[in-house]
């Protein structure tokens, strides 16, 4: 019974020493920074710059990588990567494919096999693109090329919802 009489007695100066506590973990946490590298084939677009967060299209889907994001590994599919930087503005880039890694440091590594910003791609050659790979799937006579004309209709297809 003096134990219960003990710790009772204690219990409002263990309440304040946890307040106290919580303030200063608070007041101390400080997110980490995050070390982003993309690059393609032919462009180094970042190289270990600091920057706010990534936005990747994945065939597991869609995702946004903040500092300290648990580390994972995935392949991109095509579609828009969307970089937040610190000074606030969004850079967009197409990528056809590659991978993401996400390190326990919070380091990012993006690997295109083919990236271009946004505002280089050329909206008059996707739609012809797309209408040409449209013409080559219904005209498919094997298997390979059957593959290969929805492989190129579905990149344009993502080509041209990027500009949307």
């Amino acid at each position: 019974m003096s134990l219960i009489r003990q710790t009772l007695r204690r219990a409002p100066s263990l309440l304040q020493q946890c307040k106290r506590g919580a303030a200063v973990a608070i007041s101390q946490r400080n997110y980490a920074d995050m070390a982003f590298t993309f690059a393609s084939p032919s462009d180094v677009y970042y190289n270990s710059a600091n920057v706010k967060q990534v936005d990747v299209p994945s065939f597991s889907g869609s995702f946004g990588i903040l500092p300290e994001h648990v580390p994972t590994l995935a392949v991109l599919k095509p579609g828009v990567v969307s970089v937040f930087e610190e000074d606030g503005s969004v850079k967009k880039y197409f990528v056809s494919s590659g991978s993401v890694t996400i390190n326990d440091d919070s380091s990012v590594q993006v690997l295109a096999e083919e990236a271009h910003p946004l505002d280089r791609l050329d909206a008059q050659a996707i739609r012809e693109g797309l209408s040409k790979a449209q013409q080559d799937l219904s005209s498919a006579s094997s298997e390979k090329a059957k593959a290969e004309a929805e492989i190129a209709l579905e990149c344009y297809e993502s080509l041209q919802k990027a500009l949307e």
